[in-house]
């Protein structure tokens, strides 16, 4: 709950005062924690990029020819063309001093990604009318599909939700012990069957039991897939007609999971799957390992889908919600 929520709560006694102020100092350090390890995350692509900025802007003045390069800078770090001219522009009439400050120049390169994000940084939320509310995971192999899951899992369990896995890529036997490892971590139950089953028929069973178990969340996860494997597409179409059996509104959420890594390759996957299934918002992944953060801007200015959460490491606590303006002030290393 957002601090500001619990300081509309009316008074009651000193006790629960003290309750309130130290849930208030806990809610403060996770955030912290978090930021500071979405800055180290961002640790690679925030280099690359501020470095690449100072050195453009060490005296010389903001002209054309810097703006240019600015523009070459901010393609380079995987931003976009289309980004990278629309923060041109707006260095460009922007009224500076006599010398462009580097940290002024940044801030307003910050202010811009983070008007242009805005609009897709929207949580996960689940409709308590669906029970359970199905969703869906998918991308292509080696995203992370199956840790992220695993982690949603947590979260949703720490929000007191009954939680129930389906251990939907039967490919890989590997992928099913994981979830397995996940769900105990989390304590919610995993539907699974042996190595090479058939998927549908996994979500099949799974629906049913989330149902007859009451179940507020069915979480599937689903075997990656190549965005030239044909039949493997299809099979995300069938689990999801074997869903809508059930409830033709279903899966209520299906969320794509890309690797930061793949830089502007991440475009290309989005238009395929945006064709197979309806994808209703992104996962982005393994940010830590990656200098092509950037391209959370462009995939946000070209498709403008939901952007949920992003991952920094292993641990459950890894996935945090998306906020705009935390990885804006992150990727241009400005303490806010």
């Amino acid at each position: 709950m957002h601090p500001s929520v619990k300081n509309n709560w009316p008074q009651q006694s000193d006790t629960f005062g003290r309750i309130i102020t130290l849930n208030n100092s806990f809610d403060d350090n996770l955030q912290k924690g978090w930021l500071g390890k979405l800055e180290a995350g961002l640790t690679k692509s925030s280099l690359s990029l501020t470095n690449s900025l100072n050195e453009l802007l060490v005296k010389k003045k903001l002209d054309s020819q810097t703006l240019e390069e600015i523009e070459d800078v901010l393609i380079t770090a995987d931003l976009g063309v289309e980004t990278a001219h629309q923060i041109s522009k707006k260095l460009a009439s922007t009224r500076f001093g006599k010398d462009a400050n580097p940290t002024e120049v940044r801030r307003v390169v910050a202010d811009e990604i983070i008007e242009i994000l805005s609009p897709v940084a929207q949580p996960l939320s689940l409709n308590p009318a669906n029970r359970p509310h199905v969703i869906l995971v998918c991308g292509v192999n080696g995203t992370g599909k199956t840790t992220t899951v695993g982690k949603l899992a947590h979260k949703f369990v720490e929000d007191g939700k009954h939680v129930m896995l389906a251990a939907g890529d039967t490919f890989r036997a590997a992928a099913t012990e994981q979830l397995k490892i996940w769900g105990e971590r989390a304590a919610c139950s995993v539907i699974s069957k042996e190595t090479g089953s058939d998927p549908a028929g996994l979500v099949f069973e799974a629906f049913q039991q989330a149902r007859k178990d009451s179940a507020d969340v069915l979480l599937i996860d689903t075997a990656g897939r190549l965005q030239n494997n044909t039949e493997l597409m299809e099979e995300l179409q069938k689990i999801i007609r074997v869903v809508q059996r059930f409830d033709k509104t279903a899966p209520h959420s299906c969320l794509l999971v890309l690797d930061a890594t793949v830089g502007q390759n991440a475009h290309s996957q989005v238009e395929i799957f945006l064709r197979m299934v309806n994808v209703t918002g992104l996962i982005l992944t393994k940010i830590d390992g990656s200098a092509k953060g950037g391209v959370l801007v462009s995939l946000a200015q070209k498709n403008g889908l939901p952007v949920h959460a992003i991952g920094v490491g292993e641990q459950p606590d890894d996935l945090q919600t998306f906020s705009a303006t935390d990885f804006a002030l992150s990727l241009l290393d400005i303490r806010a």
